[in-house]
C-alpha cells in the first residue's frame, strides 16, 4: 500500500517514513523514564565547569530525565473490500492532543524553555518541537492508496517526549572559584516529534515500540468486526474509544491541576506574623555604578533603578529575612525598609517573560522567596533568582527609572549581576 499524492505537504515525509518502518525498523525509545545520556546531553554548559561573576545572574537548563513514547493523535478503523481498493480519503478521529510546555505555565515562555527543549532534542537525537504548539484537536483527513482488501487502522501519530529538568546556576564553589552548579529549581516538560501518518493492518509485521505498532494496538484484531465479512467503510474500535477516554480524562485532570495552581497564584499571600530579618541593611547596586534597586511608593509600580540621595527615604534599603542556606545557596525574602513590603513578582503576570519586580505585603508565598548566588568570598557580587518562577532578576538597560524584571535565562550580557552593598 502506498500513500496517494496531493495530500497535506507538511506530512509527506511522515507518510514516507510510516510506509518504510516495516523495512527499516524505526522504533521509539521505550516509554520508561531514564537520565539523559551525558555523552550526548546537548547542554550548552556542564555542571562543574568554570563560570565568571558576569554569569551570576544567568542560568541554563539541565535535563534530568527523558521519556519517549509513541502516541497516536488521530485514528480510524477502516474496512476495505475487493471492490473498494484504491485511493480513498478517510476522516480520522482525535485520540489525544499534545501541547508543548515547559514548567508550570502550560506553554513555552522565554529563552530558558527553548534551550531546555533544544537540549532534549540533542540528547535524544530527535527533532522535537521547541516553540509552543499542539497537535490538531479536530478530525484529520488522511488520503491512502489501499492496494489490498482488509481491516486497516488509519492513523496520525508522533513520539511524545516528556521528562524533568533542573537549572545550572553560577555560584561559589567549596573547591574555590565559581562553578556551574545545579540549582534548587526543577520542573517538567512535554514536547513531540514530527507527525507521521499511515495505515496498518492486523497481519502486518511492524517494529515493536513504533508509532505504527501503537496504531496497530488500537485495532480490535480478532474481534468479529475485524474477522467477519464487513461492508466497506468505518469499523468501530473499542480500544481506540478507550484510548480517547483515557486521554480526555488525563487532559481534564491536568487542566484542573493548572486551574488550581492559577487560583493559588491569584490568592492573596497569607500574612506573616513576623519576619526574622538579619540586622545588616543593603543596597542592591549595579556593580561600579550609582544606580540601585529602589522600591515603589505606589502599589501599581515596580522596583526600579534609582540613584540614592536624600529623598530616597530608605526605599533603596533592603534586608534579608527568613534566611536559609542549602548547598551554598541562600534562600531569603527581600524586605524593603522604605515601604515595609517584600519583593515579589505579581501573581497575575508571574508566567510572563520580563514580568516586573515589585513589593507587596509580606506573606508565605514562593513568589516572595529568592535564591541568591554569590561570587567568591570577599566579593559582594550576586545573582538573584525567584523561587517560584525560576527566572533571574535583571534589567534591560542601564538607565534611571528602568524596571527590574525577570528573565527566564537571565541577562547574558551580565546585567543580571548585582552587588549587596552594606549600608
Amino acid at each position: 500500500m502506498r500513500r496517494t499524492t496531493g495530500t497535506r505537504l507538511g506530512r509527506g515525509l511522515g507518510a514516507l517514513i510510516a510506509t518504510a518502518t516495516a523495512a527499516v525498523g524505526l522504533a521509539a525509545t521505550p516509554a520508561a523514564a531514564a537520565p539523559a545520556a551525558p555523552a550526548a546531553s546537548g547542554q550548552t554548559v556542564q555542571p562543574g565547569q568554570t563560570c565568571t561573576a558576569a554569569d551570576l545572574g544567568t542560568r541554563h537548563p539541565i535535563i534530568k530525565t527523558t521519556e519517549v513514547a509513541p502516541t497516536i493523535t488521530h485514528f480510524k478503523g477502516w474496512y476495505v473490500t475487493e471492490g473498494s481498493t484504491g485511493s480513498q480519503s478517510v476522516n480520522t478521529n482525535v485520540t489525544e492532543t499534545i501541547s508543548v510546555s515547559v514548567g508550570l505555565n502550560g506553554t513555552v515562555q522565554g529563552s530558558f524553555a527553548v534551550e531546555a527543549l533544544g537540549s532534549v532534542g540533542a540528547s535524544l537525537g530527535l527533532n522535537v518541537q521547541v516553540n509552543y504548539t499542539h497537535t490538531s484537536s479536530t478530525s484529520q483527513s488522511i488520503s491512502w492508496n489501499f492496494r489490498q482488501p482488509g481491516y486497516y487502522g488509519l492513523y496520525e501519530g508522533t513520539k511524545k517526549v516528556t521528562g524533568t529538568y533542573g537549572s545550572l546556576n553560577c555560584n561559589r564553589s567549596d573547591a574555590g572559584g565559581l562553578k556551574w552548579t545545579e540549582g534548587p529549581d526543577t520542573g517538567s516538560y512535554t514536547t513531540f516529534t514530527t507527525l507521521e501518518e499511515g495505515a496498518v493492518r492486523c497481519e502486518d509485521k511492524v517494529p515493536a515500540n513504533s508509532i505504527m505498532a501503537k496504531a496497530q494496538g488500537l485495532l480490535d484484531c480478532g474481534s468479529p468486526a475485524a474477522t467477519a465479512k464487513h461492508p466497506a467503510g468505518p469499523v468501530p474500535s473499542a480500544k481506540a474509544d478507550q484510548a480517547k477516554r483515557d486521554a480526555d480524562n488525563a487532559a481534564t485532570a491536568a487542566k484542573a491541576a493548572a486551574q488550581s495552581t492559577k487560583a493559588t497564584q491569584a490568592a492573596k499571600p497569607a500574612p506573616r506574623a513576623a519576619l526574622d530579618c538579619q540586622p545588616a541593611v543593603y543596597r542592591i547596586d549595579v556593580p561600579g555604578k550609582p544606580l540601585n534597586w529602589s522600591a515603589p511608593l505606589l502599589a501599581n509600580d515596580g522596583v526600579r533603578l534609582r540613584e540614592s540621595n536624600f529623598f530616597s527615604a530608605h526605599l533603596d534599603n533592603w534586608r534579608l529575612c527568613n534566611v536559609t542556606e542549602k548547598n551554598g545557596i541562600i534562600e531569603a525574602s527581600l524586605w524593603n525598609w522604605g515601604n515595609g513590603g517584600c519583593a515579589t513578582i505579581p501573581a497575575n503576570i508571574a508566567n510572563q517573560e520580563q514580568a516586573y519586580l515589585t513589593t507587596a505585603t509580606c506573606g508565605e508565598d514562593d513568589l516572595q522567596r529568592f535564591y541568591i548566588y554569590r561570587d567568591v568570598p570577599g566579593s559582594s557580587k550576586v545573582g538573584v533568582q525567584n523561587k517560584y518562577t525560576g527566572s533571574m532578576m535583571g534589567h534591560d538597560r542601564y538607565a534611571d527609572g528602568e524596571l527590574i524584571r525577570q528573565y527566564s535565562s537571565g541577562r547574558q550580557d551580565g546585567t543580571g549581576t548585582y552587588t549587596l552593598t552594606g549600608v
